[in-house]
């Protein structure tokens, strides 16, 4: 099948063979036609599927004949990077169509946002940042004839769901609705049953992470992790590295450790300005920094095909940030592979990831690379089991002993801060 099927728009088709697309993924086959009829749609996929022009692409047919100049499409993602990363798609598959987008999120001026919608026909928004240009009347959707929710569940993660609801009650109800999302959690469900009209589901392979990743685990004590990580850099043949981390100081402080190893690498966290945080970004994506140590905030903003391998140095809290995480690797056909060290204290989640990939996910140990006598001797499922050292130090009740000498409470303990 070719893009030719669909009968776009010419402009839209020129930028279809600009961008060097030939072949429409599973996602887009399916997604397309309903979409281009008009019709409301909730698109199931994960990460990687090219579900992202599954939507552009109706988006800039539908608006490349007749008046423009004032937005008629609203595109609302989670996170500042998948606004840039939609921005990015608009710009490159829109080219020869003449359209205007923006993309407006928090973390930066107002001013040159305000301006560049005046004159905009493709809107692409964070929530919290779109309401405050609502309340300030700085942005007309009165005239929105289509509405897409991208990353519906991750907005729900992130506490979004309320503003979204928000948004709806101040856009026109006759319009074209498309929600996508990788999972289906009840509460949206319900959003998809509030703002669509008789949808039309479209779903492709979100049960397990892409075959094209192969996955190893390989258990370690927490305070084993950058020896690991850096033995691992140096046996390990990659092109560029994503790393994830739980917090975003762990995050901070790994790629500082990495950058004195003498790796080109670079951090993206919550704490970076807007302007650094897009730095690093485009770094990793022309090559100037081989390794990304990241939060989980990353993990559906960043669209780069030649990641090689994924690193969890911190294993995550569910099986669909699992997926979405490694969803970085084996993209557009290339295969990659997946690491994740594992402690006795993840037992639970190891199991979870087990039976959502179908099998037991093998596990891994470096021959040469000194365990220690607490490491070396495994648990139950090939876990590291800790053996807990005797402290002749009085400690407070509730509070595990730092490796200085003082104190921290168990809870800072268990999230590795």
């Amino acid at each position: 099948m070719s893009f030719t099927i669909f009968k776009f728009h010419p402009a839209v088709t020129a930028g279809i063979r600009a961008a060097g697309f030939t072949e429409p993924t599973p996602i887009q086959s399916r997604a397309i036609p309903p979409a281009l009829a008009g019709k409301d749609l909730i698109g199931l996929a994960q990460t990687g599927t090219g579900k992202t022009a599954a939507f552009v692409l109706p988006v800039l047919n539908r608006i490349s004949s007749g008046k423009r100049g004032f937005p008629q499409a609203l595109i609302v993602a989670p996170t500042r990077e998948l606004a840039e990363q939609i921005h990015q798609a608009i710009t490159d598959l829109g080219k020869k169509t003449g359209l205007r987008c923006t993309a407006i999120y928090g973390g930066v001026a107002i001013g040159p946002q305000i301006r560049s919608i005046k004159k905009t026909d493709i809107i692409v928004a964070c929530p919290g940042r779109l309401l405050d240009h609502m309340r300030r009347k700085t942005v007309d959707l009165s005239s929105l004839k289509m509405l897409i929710l991208d990353e519906a569940d991750h907005m729900f993660d992130l506490g979004f769901l309320p503003d979204i609801r928000s948004i709806l009650k101040q856009i026109p109800a006759n319009r074209q609705t498309m929600l996508f999302s990788a999972t289906m959690p009840r509460e949206i469900r319900q959003l998809a049953a509030e703002s669509l009209t008789d949808p039309v589901t479209v779903q492709v392979g979100i049960t397990a992470p892409a075959e094209t990743v192969s996955h190893a685990l390989f258990p370690i004590d927490q305070d084993q992790k950058t020896s690991l990580l850096l033995r691992l850099l140096q046996q390990t043949q990659t092109d560029s590295v994503l790393i994830f981390t739980r917090t975003k100081h762990r995050a901070s402080r790994l790629g500082e450790q990495l950058s004195r190893a003498g790796y080109k690498a670079a951090s993206l966290q919550g704490n970076l300005s807007q302007n650094r945080r897009q730095s690093a970004i485009s770094g990793f994506r022309d090559g100037t920094y081989q390794i990304l140590v990241a939060t989980d905030i990353a993990a559906r903003g960043i669209d780069i095909a030649n990641v090689s391998h994924v690193i969890n140095y911190d294993i995550p809290n569910t099986t669909d940030a699992y997926i979405h995480r490694i969803g970085r690797t084996g993209r557009a056909a290339c295969t990659g592979e997946a690491f994740t060290m594992i402690t006795r204290e993840d037992a639970r989640m190891v199991n979870a990831i087990d039976r959502v990939m179908g099998s037991k996910v093998e596990r891994r140990k470096l021959a040469d690379f000194n365990y220690g006598n607490v490491a070396g001797k495994t648990g139950e499922k090939g876990m590291t089991r800790d053996i807990p050292q005797r402290d002749t130090k009085k400690q407070k009740p509730g509070q595990a002993r730092r490796k200085n000498g003082g104190f921290k409470t168990r809870r800072a303990f268990a999230q590795g801060r």
